[in-house]
């Protein structure tokens, strides 16, 4: 867990969900309360103790005041947004656990949608991912049990258990007549969050599957260890996949992205990231730093709608400074920042107090991150689809989400025409090296 005791919060550039959630930010209780002197309304606060009272007086059976008092709050702040939302003592835990990169249960990141658990994306190498379980899902039971009306923390807790022991998940994917039911085996979830290899000579390959803690100094030490598997030491090209990274860390992605973007090539406006927000600290202005790890060399980002808010960032900033091409589907659009508010030793308030922007000024919140090289799934040689799934669902899908309110052509980035080519086993990724390739060719020409 990120714990900082200075007076400026960190924040969580984290996507929707909590099973597995990534991320944690922390301010202190003293300072989380500055900035609004405004009494609360006396009228409102004695009706609301009216409605404790007349339910601990006259419902039919016996509640107790510390079950009526939770839930409220936690009914104010699902009115708010979808990622608001009241810790309690095991739910503080559970964030702790998943800065951490290991935590116990299946590896999906989910959220709500309408009455039901909608699948954000799987992580990879977990029983979920393996058992087949895909972004865009929408799981209907558990063990047999309907979800509809079930709240995400409920269900959270029932997929949980030991390893070893099975769950049963049904679900309803787009493109499929019937529900499909996965027997998935519980294990202790160790994510790592970085993966590289050599896709052809010269040409690197990394894969980020959420953004950790250690996510930026892994990050550079993947690009170091390519570069050290070329004759000259230096890359032609990088592949980096942020496809279904359903986010993580803001710190994180402010590492990866100032990795490959020279302050000193760029002109005035040499930002990364920027947040604006109420809290006080809350307006952060993340700049890029001299040096390129890849010293110019061509980058293209993989990106889809399982990509949320870390990944955004990442794909922003190289996007706006034109020091990457993007290329994939239509990302998922969480451009708000959530702070983790303690209110005493076992409980905490995480809060969504900031929308974050790219360097040129865009606001992602429910609208994404457009690939300048739209590629869809396609089908594969033995006739199997794609799932569609990965781009069904985004922040604007969510009920409550908040809305974008930045207007104007302020930030327009083009979007080429599709292409069209030959199916092969990961579409995306081999034609994201033929462009590096050409691009390549023509910087050498």
């Amino acid at each position: 867990m990120i714990m900082k005791k200075a007076l400026a919060p960190t924040f969580l550039a984290l996507s929707v969900g909590f099973f597995g959630g990534f991320g944690l930010s922390t301010m202190t209780a003293a300072n989380a309360g500055d900035g609004n002197d405004k009494a609360l309304p006396l009228e409102d606060l004695q009706r609301f103790t009216s409605v404790i009272e007349h339910i601990r007086d006259y419902y039919v059976q016996p509640v107790d005041d510390q079950h009526l008092f939770e839930h409220a709050i936690r009914g104010m702040l699902s009115s708010l947004d979808p990622h608001s939302s009241f810790l309690d003592p095991s739910e503080y835990e559970d964030l702790k656990e998943s800065t951490s990169g290991k935590f116990g249960g299946l590896g999906i990141e989910v959220t709500m949608d309408e009455s039901f658990i909608r699948v954000v994306s799987p992580i990879d190498n977990t029983p979920a991912f393996k058992a087949g379980v895909a972004a865009g899902d929408l799981i209907i039971r558990i063990d047999g049990a309907s979800t509809k009306g079930l709240s995400l923390r409920k269900a959270v807790d029932i997929m949980r258990g030991e390893a070893g022991t099975d769950i049963e998940l049904t679900i309803v994917r787009e493109g499929e007549d019937t529900p499909l039911t996965f027997t998935i085996t519980r294990d202790i979830i160790q994510v790592d969050s970085i993966r590289h290899k050599m896709l052809a000579k010269d040409y690197g390959y990394i894969r980020i599957s959420q953004f950790q803690s250690k996510t930026g100094r892994q990050f550079k030490e993947a690009l170091e260890s390519l570069q050290d598997e070329t004759e000259s030491g230096h890359l032609k090209g990088l592949v980096l996949d942020l496809r279904n990274n359903p986010g993580g860390i803001f710190e994180a992605s402010v590492e990866v992205a100032d990795a490959l973007i020279d302050a000193d090539k760029l002109s005035d406006n040499k930002m990364l990231v920027y947040t604006e927000g109420r809290l006080p600290g809350a307006e952060l202005k993340e700049q890029a730093h001299r040096g390129d790890m890849l010293e110019g060399a061509p980058v293209a980002v993989l990106i889809n709608g399982g990509s949320a808010s870390a990944s955004e960032i990442v794909a922003g900033a190289l996007q706006d400074h034109r020091r990457a091409v993007i290329m994939g589907t239509q990302s998922f659009g969480k451009g708000s920042v959530q702070t983790v508010l303690p209110l005493d030793e076992e409980y905490g308030l995480k809060l969504t107090t900031a929308l974050y922007f790219t360097p040129n000024g865009r606001s992602i919140q429910a609208k994404g991150i457009e690939p300048d090289i739209s590629i869809e799934n396609i089908t594969l040689p033995d006739g199997s689809k794609r799932s569609s799934a990965w781009s069904s669902i985004k922040e604007s899908d969510l009920k409550g989400h908040l809305e974008n309110t930045v207007e104007g052509d302020e930030a327009k980035v083009t979007t080429e025409e599709k292409f069209v080519f030959e199916p092969i086993a990961d579409y995306q990724v081999q034609e994201a090296l033929n462009l590096l390739k050409g691009l390549s060719i023509l910087s050498s020409s």
